[in-house]
């Protein structure tokens, strides 16, 4: 029996047992035979609680430095712990204050951020703009990005914030307010203060005290888990499957927040299926098979589908000929039934990516001239093309309709992805077996989801499934995820532990008539105060990628998130402008919990 068709047959075993154990759905109300009721949500007694779900590493390997590698954030519930200064609201192009209340520009090259009053950290410390200076601090030590448009940081008052630039940029805005959650100087002032002292000593990421500081840093494990929000991980129930994070009663927000307190379960799809089926998990970001979503639907269960801004990817190890040939990547990409993978993957949650720019589709008339979009080649499925291009190229096929390449070695190649990504893996099956279908014999290979980005920094692969685009209303961030982030010779987000999809940057592109250096493109774009400048190094970008394909996106992800009406009840209509915030990028979700608007059922 193969290892797929078991996992299955232990799922259904495990569902059936958790099935057994619970109340009957409801009988659904009249008119409502195709929606059936949920399961009988449970009387209100006792402390009143949410159950999510996230995966973790339980300790010892997980630990509670928040900054580096297995720290338990909690992916997206972070941020109920430790917030961010502010989340954008993207219907309303505006901000919603978070640990911060307010922002302006003192000129060009300066942010001037307010803090919020009278917040306490779970310890009983004052929040104050130390806590800001030294979060960022921190990040200085890690090089991280946001370093690269910063000079310093410094305390005005104990409320406000100056963040001084190295040149005007916009999208430094959403870097400051939005991607670093604010942590306690009680646990991390110490190694902030040792950053300062280095710097002040003229010191830098190329020093050996720097690294010497760091590679302690990375070592550090804090006892506790000190937060700012209004929810705080019970160390005491902390297990491989799950844990509870109490309401923090002192917090800012704790007469906000509705719930006693937020049970977190441990897993990836296969493990988070059955605890939905089963009334045990109210909200879910997991990407969950067709198969399982119509399970839910059956079931009454109501499902949330808001845009992600970006998808899965089919990446290239451009060190493998033919795989480095624009023109080969751009035959796979007519060869492949993007409609049809994207369907068996998610369903209506997963939408073919049209534009072929390498940022979301719903942004793209925000940032794409009509000229450029009426460039713009959508690469429909068109196998007839796609051979066309092939034997362009020298390529043939043999006696069993295989393709040679132009020197009479046969395609044929192994594709990889995280086994527990449902949804990934889905796709990867699928195109594996599209691209047989079509003459290129492709085996799917699932390898952990931990491993598989280990293995793809490596170069560690022939073709895989990856990331493409970003939750980020700029489209420089997307670029950087497409050119940088799997890539040795990238920008900001360059790889050094080995070559990635080895994709030079430096390409020559027909369609703009010239040289371009994809790098430094994507850095400019990010600089000045001009948004109407940097739209037009977009466009540039824009018509590039679509042209050269360094990875061919899929599919558009939305989510296909289940919210049972159990314990929660509160969820928008679908047509409500905050699930434009998508459920990762500034999530809906902990907007509505953080706002009160999501409440226990009573």
């Amino acid at each position: 029996m193969n290892r797929r068709l078991w996992t299955l047959i232990s799922m259904l075993m495990v569902v059936a047992m958790l099935l057994a154990a619970c109340p009957a759905p409801a009988a659904p109300a009249p008119g409502a035979a195709d929606q059936p009721a949920a399961p009988a949500a449970p009387a209100a007694t006792g402390p009143t609680e949410m159950h999510v779900a996230w995966p973790y590493a339980a300790p010892p390997t997980g630990h509670f430095n928040s900054f580096v590698a297995n720290g338990m954030i909690l992916g997206i519930y972070h941020h109920v712990m430790n917030p961010p200064l502010f989340f954008y609201m993207w219907a309303e192009d505006d901000w919603m204050p978070m640990a911060g209340q307010s922002w302006e520009w003192a000129d060009e090259d300066t942010l001037n951020v307010s803090i919020i009053e009278g917040a306490v950290w779970s310890n009983g410390d004052a929040f104050t703009s130390q806590d800001v200076v030294d979060t960022f601090d921190i990040l200085r030590l890690q090089n991280t990005t946001v370093w690269r448009f910063l000079e310093s940081t410094e305390a005005i008052d104990d409320s406000t914030v100056a963040f001084n630039l190295t040149a005007p940029s916009t999208t430094v805005l959403r870097r400051i307010l939005r991607e670093v959650n604010i942590r306690p100087s009680a646990t991390y002032g110490e190694f902030a203060q040792r950053v300062r002292d280095l710097a002040a000593e003229g010191k830098t990421s190329e020093d050996a005290e720097w690294s010497t500081l760091l590679q302690e840093f990375n070592e550090f494990r804090p006892e506790e888990y000190i937060v700012l929000g209004p929810y705080q991980i019970d160390l005491a129930t902390i297990t491989e499957a799950q844990l509870t994070l109490n309401k923090v009663e002192t917090s800012y927000w704790a007469d906000t927040v509705n719930f006693d307190r937020l049970v977190n379960f441990n897993g990836e799809t296969p493990d988070i299926t059955p605890l939905v089926l089963a009334g045990n998990v109210d909200y879910a970001t997991h990407g969950f098979p067709p198969a399982t979503e119509r399970q839910y639907i059956d079931q009454g269960i109501r499902i949330v589908r808001a845009p992600l801004y970006t998808g899965p990817a089919l990446y290239f190890n451009h060190n493998i000929y033919p795989f480095n040939l624009k023109e080969f990547r751009q035959a796979l990409a007519y060869a492949t039934d993007r409609d049809e993978n994207g369907f068996v993957s998610l369903g209506q949650s997963g939408r073919r990516h049209v534009t072929m720019t390498g940022f979301s589709d719903n942004l793209a008339a925000n940032w794409l001239t009509e000229e450029t979009q009426a460039q713009l080649n959508a690469y429909d499925f068109d196998r007839d093309q796609a051979s066309a291009i092939l034997e362009g190229l020298g390529f043939s096929r043999n006696a069993d309709g295989n393709w040679l390449d132009d020197q009479g070695n046969e395609l044929s190649y192994t594709l990889t992805a995280p086994a527990e990504f449902a949804d990934w893996s889905a796709a990867a099956e699928n195109l594996a077996q599209q691209l047989t279908d079509f003459g290129i014999p492709t085996t799917f290979r699932g390898v952990n989801f931990q491993q598989h980005p280990v293995d793809v920094l490596a170069g560690d692969f022939e073709l895989a499934i990856r990331d493409w685009g970003t939750g980020n209303p700029h489209p420089h961030f997307a670029y950087n995820v497409n050119f940088n982030s799997y890539n040795r010779t990238g920008g900001e987000q360059a790889v050094t532990v080995g070559p990635g999809m080895d994709f030079p940057l430096v390409q020559t592109v027909d369609t703009l008539g010239a040289e371009i250096d994809l790098a430094a493109k994507t850095d400019e774009s990010a600089l000045g105060s001009d948004q109407a400048g940097q739209a037009d190094i977009i466009n540039e970008l824009a018509l590039a990628y679509n042209e050269l394909l360094p990875q061919i996106p899929l599919w558009e992800r939305y989510g296909n998130n289940p919210v049972p009406n159990i314990r929660v009840t509160g969820w928008p209509d679908d047509n409500d402008p905050v699930y434009l915030n998508g459920p990762g990028a500034d999530p809906f979700t902990v907007v509505l919990l953080m706002s009160g608007v999501l409440e226990p059922v009573q």
